[in-house]
């Protein structure tokens, strides 16, 4: 289902040299790091020690309010560093890859077939479940909790954003597959906002199980925040989960494969 165009006229276009060029280069790093500072309201509690070893998909960090939120490791490898500030405050886990790329295996599933309850213990077992955020707050939203919509915004209207259609390209499996688990987590709808201004890949245009619109303006219009005023404000009490293309695949990827992958393509950009 397309919507018409939704016009937001209030923002503005930063307009700044040097895009990134439509061309990939695998980058290999040797060490990957999971930041609990990055996920607000975290309380985290370290699930491994310096020097153990990790497969791709090891429980690393456990929220201690939500004991079945975990943050999974990216890579197998080592434990290098634990890194602590004031307090002991937990930082970062530092973890070594040893290139084998040795999974956790999750188990395959389509799930269309399964109930909201199974995809998500097997999106929170695998360490996927914090790719969605919620509004408000900006936080890892609790399973237990059922967001009245879940919005996907498929473009970005910040300066030197990435090309969302190139990401795309060759990835509609794993797209759909991950709309598929998404539509079983809400009781509303499932909002995929594209941009109206220019060409949009055909991937968005066929998903399916989702209702599409097209939004028309200057930044902010691609943050998800401008979207939710337009389509499903929010009301005392409610709240809505919300993602990114990119994550949407992670989720996809899970079930066709029965792996936690977390990759991702970055636009390395600026004018020098």
């Amino acid at each position: 289902m397309t919507s018409t165009i939704i016009k937001i006229r209030k923002g503005l276009d930063i307009k700044l040299a040097g895009e990134a060029e439509k061309t990939l280069n695998p980058i290999r790093s040797r060490f990957y790091g999971i930041k609990p500072p990055d996920f607000t309201g975290l309380s985290p509690r370290l699930l491994v020690q310096e020097g153990d070893v990790v497969k791709t998909g090891t429980p690393v960090i456990q929220d201690k309010k939500q004991e079945r939120l975990v943050f999974a490791s990216p890579v197998s490898g080592t434990v290098k560093e634990i890194r602590r500030g004031e307090k002991r405050l937990l930082l970062e886990v530092v973890i070594e890859a040893d290139g084998k790329e040795d999974f956790i295996d999750f188990g395959k599933a389509d799930p269309k077939s399964l109930t909201r309850e199974q995809i998500v213990d097997k999106m929170l077992k695998s360490g996927v479940w914090p790719v969605l955020r919620q509004r408000p707050f900006n936080v890892v939203p609790n399973p237990d909790e059922t967001p009245k919509s879940i919005f996907i915004s498929a473009f970005d209207t910040s300066p030197l954003a990435p090309d969302f259609d190139f990401i795309m390209e060759g990835q509609g499996q794993a797209f759909q597959t991950g709309l598929d688990a998404l539509k079983k987590l809400t009781s509303g709808k499932t909002f995929l906002n594209i941009g109206g201004d220019s060409g949009v890949s055909k991937i968005f245009l066929e998903a399916k199980g989702v209702e599409i619109n097209r939004f028309s303006g200057p930044h902010p219009t691609g943050n998800v925040s401008a979207q939710i005023a337009q389509l499903d404000p929010l009301g005392k009490g409610e709240v809505i989960w919300y993602l990114r293309p990119q994550e949407v695949m992670i989720i996809g990827r899970l079930f066709l494969s029965g792996h936690y992958d977390p990759t991702r393509i970055i636009a390395l950009t600026g004018s020098m």
